[in-house]
């Protein structure tokens, strides 16, 4: 686990300075695409079955719409933990902006397969998220993440599966 966090964040820190070096060049780029690169720990609060995550979310900045309850866009990523358990999913967010922090919820139905990792009961999953991130430049965020993956009772077991993650958002 060690060294897979010394490893995390030498790849953090190499992309701080790819971004320091190509922030200008970037913002003239920037077509509204946006990436989420994240890890962290799938299901920390089960002892016997947690499991590193990695994963990769795309928004789509064009694709707003403003409603009453904020900046609403479309979300679809993939993640995949050290048990080969793997989720497919595709949704909504919400973002609020207070200065240099963004709140982000979202809501994610998707597919779940559960490799060697941790049974959740069902195909179809669902993922509540939120995540607090902040801005470092007009292209880049770094942010915390809590996630809960449940399948909402479809199936006969419905144990669920919280992760928190580290996020790097980039748009392009």
């Amino acid at each position: 686990m060690k060294k897979s966090f010394k490893i995390l964040l030498l790849i953090f820190c190499a992309l701080m300075i790819f971004e320091k070096s190509f922030a200008e060049k970037n913002r003239k780029m920037d077509n509204g695409h946006k990436y989420n690169i994240y890890t962290g720990m799938f299901d920390f609060s089960d002892g016997g079955k947690k499991s590193q995550i990695f994963g990769i979310q795309h928004l789509n900045d064009n694709l707003f719409r403003d409603s009453f309850i904020g900046t609403i866009k479309p979300v679809t990523g993939f993640m995949l933990t050290a048990d080969s358990a793997s989720y497919l999913y595709t949704g909504i967010q919400a973002e609020y902006k207070i200065g240099k922090l963004n709140l982000i919820p979202s809501f994610t139905p998707g597919l779940y397969h559960e490799g060697s990792g941790k049974d959740l009961g069902h195909l179809v999953e669902f993922k509540s998220e939120l995540q607090l991130s902040l801005d470092l430049s007009s292209s880049t965020e770094f942010g915390l993440s809590y996630n809960h993956l449940s399948n909402a009772s479809l199936g006969e077991k419905n144990p669920g599966a919280n992760s928190y993650m580290f996020n790097f958002l980039k748009s392009f």
